[in-house]
């Protein structure tokens, strides 16, 4: 279907959706049933190779039939990582709600999670075949969760489904291409395809490979990748059942295998006719790295501790953060990376594994019993609490633990040195009067001369009126055993100081 454009290579491109929602919601079971297969019964009947992204068609009011992309793992890390980058791996999100259990903290994980990334998204009330269902209870629940579905004072479109039984799916389907049209997504089919790296691994035959949605363009056997630093070849280019094929367009899954060094998941993918090209894209990303660094080193002095920060309302997330600004200084500074409301979820735990500096901070949650295993060998940093101003008081002592720390100089006496006798392998003997302060044996010393530092020395014996002494006061005569490589002359002065670290 093309769209009404003066470029006639611009036409609309199949929408790419993510299923998100809590964990015993269906959300795999709706993908099972879209998909027509069990991707666990697959796995364990022998396929190795496990793709995150799938092709499905689905006709549509006028009976074309139309392509719809599904990513396979909703908390998958590139979805967060979009955000980062301004880029959006996908174009319509479905939020799916039990009809027996409600709305769950992980319903609202998710629900922030696509607000923040500003998907459109539409509503699935799944289970409907369940005898404990309640459809009218659950779209109550959901407006009072500030999600305003349509007919209920809002515009979100929403679906009751049967996930099981695949009830209301086909109506789910039709929802996502009318949202798809409504938001005209569309791309240019004559550009180098460009897209987004959802996966990457290494396969102990095939070497470092990657999934990846194309979001813009055309791909070809025999053009080159760039992704990051990394450069990979389209000899083989795989669909997401992982057959062969020789080209590939937007929204669509692919596989590539071959890849230089391990692409990051969440990363921009632009694809070249040669080689030449795709070196220089890369060259140019080092340069810009290169410049990005130097900027964020001259500009931003101050250390930063990264802050993912889960709460049971979205009120108390907004009070948490002006708090935690008021802590911020030249010195160290929290940067929240993620925020939700909802239980630490596992993709908490996987994204501060990113930064082993960054800290999980839970107010009035709880932990998930998966984010509990994995943390077991992630062992990530995760702190809950209940009352605000402990949470405030354990930041500040966080402050102080990781500030920068700076060695500081503090002169403690002064002596003028009035003569100098006799002189042994790297220790004199002088004499001197204590001008300011006291100076101590054992002391370390810094020598000065026409007010400038000519070197360093201990002292090493301390006399009063010839008797040893531990200390002088200010204008107090002394003789002094310093321990220098420097030679001492009548009229230096030495600083007895000690080093602070501040």
């Amino acid at each position: 279907m093309t769209t009404e454009n003066k470029n006639s290579n611009i036409v609309s491109r199949p929408p790419v959706v993510v299923v998100m929602g809590h964990v015993d919601h269906g959300k795999s079971t709706l993908l099972d049933y879209i998909r027509k297969s069990n991707i666990v019964d697959s796995e364990h009947g022998g396929i190795t190779q496990h793709i995150s992204a799938y092709e499905v068609k689905h006709k549509d009011e006028e009976g074309t039939d139309r392509l719809i992309t599904f990513l396979d793992t909703p908390g998958h890390e590139a979805f967060s990582k979009m955000r980062a980058r301004g880029a959006m791996v996908a174009d319509i999100a479905i939020l799916v709600v039990s009809a027996e259990d409600g709305v769950k903290a992980q319903t609202l994980e998710a629900y922030n999670t696509i607000i923040d990334s500003k998907t459109p998204y539409i509503v699935a009330i799944n289970k409907i075949d369940r005898p404990n269902a309640n459809i009218e209870k659950v779209k109550n629940d959901l407006v009072e969760k500030g999600i305003y579905l349509e007919g209920m004072g809002g515009d979100i479109p929403y679906v009751p489904i049967s996930a099981k039984e695949g009830t209301g799916v086909s109506e789910l389907l039709d929802i996502i291409l009318l949202v798809a049209d409504m938001q005209m997504f569309t791309g240019d089919i004559e550009q180098n395809a460009s897209g987004i790296v959802i996966e990457a691994n290494r396969e102990p035959k095939r070497g470092i490979s990657a999934t990846a949605i194309i979001k813009n363009g055309k791909l070809k056997s025999g053009m080159f990748i760039a992704c990051g630093e990394s450069i990979v070849t389209t000899r083989i280019l795989e669909n997401f059942l992982g057959k062969p094929i020789k080209e590939a367009s937007f929204s669509s899954p692919i596989r590539l295998v071959g890849f230089e060094s391990m692409p990051e998941v969440g990363m921009v993918f632009q694809s070249f006719k040669t080689k030449k090209e795709a070196e220089e894209y890369v060259k140019k990303i080092k340069n810009e790295k290169t410049i990005d660094n130097s900027i964020n080193n001259e500009v931003n002095a101050s250390k930063i501790v990264p802050l993912i920060i889960k709460t049971d309302v979205a009120g108390t997330m907004e009070a948490l953060e002006k708090e935690i600004d008021k802590l911020n200084n030249q010195e160290i500074s929290f940067k929240i990376i993620s925020s939700g409301v909802g239980a630490i979820s596992e993709s908490d735990i996987k994204m501060a594994n990113i930064n082993k500096e960054t800290i999980i901070i839970g107010f009035n949650v709880k932990i998930d019993n998966s984010a509990r295993d994995i943390n077991e060998s992630l062992n990530a940093n995760i702190q809950t609490f209940d009352i605000i101003y402990k949470l405030i008081d354990w930041l500040k002592e966080i402050v102080e633990e990781r500030r920068p720390r700076q060695e500081t100089i503090e002169v403690t006496g002064t002596l003028k040195v009035l003569k100098t006798f006799g002189e042994t392998k790297e220790r004199q003997v002088i004499g001197g009067k204590v001008t300011t302060g006291r100076i101590s044996d054992g002391a370390n010393v810094r020598i000065i001369r026409r007010d400038f530092e000519i070197g360093r020395g201990k002292i090493v014996g301390l006399q009063l009126n010839k008797i040893k002494t531990k200390e002088v006061l200010e204008d107090t005569d002394c003789g002094v055993l310093i321990e220098t490589k420097i030679d001492i002359s009548a009229g230096d002065v030495l600083e007895a100081f000690i080093t602070v670290i501040k």
